[in-house]
């Protein structure tokens, strides 16, 4: 089996936008830790599967398809055997969230609310992770010798909470607030498994890839890979210097690292993302640490892009919200007029395109699959495909291939559901059963799939006596 890592650098300048919101921000060249690419090619002699991780809010589509093309042109690497994911940082480069062109079918007023007063790409910084992509995944290909290869999972329950909160009036708040008397029980679980897939060659780590479900929003400071940056330390730490560590998110639709039940004030910042970092890649270390290195095989990849409709604002809606969003904010109340204005975009990406590709990919190392899919997928969703799977190690893996906005559960569609993620914008938007429909459509790409054996260590030879030195009755 061989493997090959690079990492490329994407660290946006100051004065470009900084995506997030819904508004616009920017960088102000205060640069807390650099933004990357990370890459690991794979190769067992009859199958090639890339895995990259690009430290951004999400990668659009349109990157995707024309990195997969060059990749495939430079290397050989079948497209639907390249995994690319977001880790969802909120303090990275502009890649979304509006796109250049997207609203140009628009009506000048609609063009005025998505390019003048929305978070907005920047086509030059676009084109450039494009590049560091494509040239990440050429290197690690070029880089591919044989190594040991190893896969496993760890816990850490401490770091990453739901929050999405059931309240005494009986519907579903986002981040109700800490201290708050009207709380009564989490909506939903966090998945506690970290994913590790490590290699070595020669007795020398090279680097890993990393599966766990948080958003990227500890904010450290600057310009950032979030508390990713800290995973990278506190592997690189132990493990060695120049371990690449490449990062794929998990299912953390409704999952922080805030702790709306803590009445502590710690969970932005540096200590916040040196506390999920740090304790994210201790865990790694401990799987690393932990695992037997043998071959990952087979390798092998399905992909499979389901066309799923948007949901449609009514025309009453329609009507109310195009009349608050031709005011001032100001008079109107700024979240009144930010999903009043989110509604008119929506309705001007319906007229354009009333159903989304939505890729569903299954990416086969050995004994465990990485299972993609473009959302912000709800956590309950993705403990349902580990569940369901017939791998001994499957990693979902979210905000992968491109990006489709929130995917919740069907149930936080009900009269008891409600919160911030089931709200109609321009970035959120799929029909309720999309959760459901992506699911099914994953678990059918890995019924297709055979698991490799987890490596193990050699067994101890045949039992013959105990140790002579330990096999006596008490001596007074």
């Amino acid at each position: 089996m061989k493997i090959g890592f690079a990492e490329r650098d994407i660290t946006p300048v100051k004065g470009t936008e900084r995506p997030g919101g819904y508004g616009k921000a920017f960088h102000d060249g205060k640069v807390h830790d650099p933004c990357k690419v990370r890459a690991a090619v794979l190769d067992d002699g009859r199958e090639q599967v890339a895995l990259v991780g690009v430290d951004a809010l999400m990668v659009p589509r349109s990157v995707v398809l024309a990195a997969r093309a060059a990749i495939q042109a430079a290397c050989g690497i079948a497209p639907e055997a390249v995994l690319i994911g977001a880790s969802h940082s909120h303090s990275a480069g502009p890649v979304g969230m509006v796109e250049p062109g997207q609203f140009d079918h628009a009506s000048p007023f609609v063009q005025r609310l998505a390019y003048e007063l929305s978070s907005c790409a920047d086509a030059r910084y676009t084109q450039h992770v494009l590049a560091q992509i494509i040239a990440a995944v050429q290197e690690a290909h070029d880089k591919r010798g044989e190594a040991r290869c190893g896969v496993g999972s760890g816990i850490e329950d401490q770091a990453a909470f739901n929050r999405r909160f059931r309240m005494k009036n009986g519907l579903t708040y986002t981040h109700p607030g800490k201290g708050n008397p009207d709380i009564v029980a989490p909506a939903g679980p966090i998945d506690p498994h970290v994913g590790v897939l490590g290699a070595w060659r020669d007795g020398q780590f090279l680097g890993c890839v990393v599966n766990y479900a948080c958003h990227a929003t500890t904010g450290p400071g600057g310009t950032s890979a979030d508390w990713i940056y800290y995973l990278e330390q506190t592997i690189r730490g132990v493990m060695g210097q120049d371990a690449v560590v490449v990062f794929l998110n998990g299912a953390c639709g409704d999952v922080t690292q805030v702790n709306n039940l803590s009445p502590y004030a710690i969970d932005f910042g540096e200590r916040a993302a040196r506390y999920v970092g740090g304790r994210v890649g201790a865990e790694a270390v401990k799987v690393l640490l932990s695992m037997e290195a043998g071959e990952l095989t087979p390798l092998a990849a399905r992909s499979q892009v389901l066309k799923i409709p948007r949901r449609r604002p009514s025309a009453e809606r329609l009507r109310r919200d195009m009349e608050i969003a031709s005011r001032d904010p100001q008079e109107v109340g700024h979240t009144a007029w930010t999903f009043a204005k989110e509604t008119v975009l929506l309705d001007a990406l319906i007229a354009k395109e009333p159903m989304v590709d939505v890729e569903v990919q299954a990416v086969q190392v050995g004994p465990a699959v990485f299972l993609a899919n473009p959302s912000e997928f709800f956590c309950q969703l993705g403990l349902e495909l580990r569940a369901r799977s017939q791998f001994p190690l499957t990693f979902p893996v979210t905000l992968a291939n491109g990006c489709v906005g929130y995917v919740p559960t069907e149930e936080a569609f009900s009269a008891h559901g409600g919160g911030y993620e089931t709200r109609l914008t321009s970035y959120s938007n799929l029909v309720v059963n999309a959760g459901t429909r992506i699911v099914e459509a994953l678990l059918k790409l890995t019924a297709e799939l055979t698991p490799g054996q987890v490596p193990t260590p050699p067994l101890a030879p045949p039992f013959k006596a105990p140790w002579s030195y330990g096999n006596v009755p008490p001596e007074p």
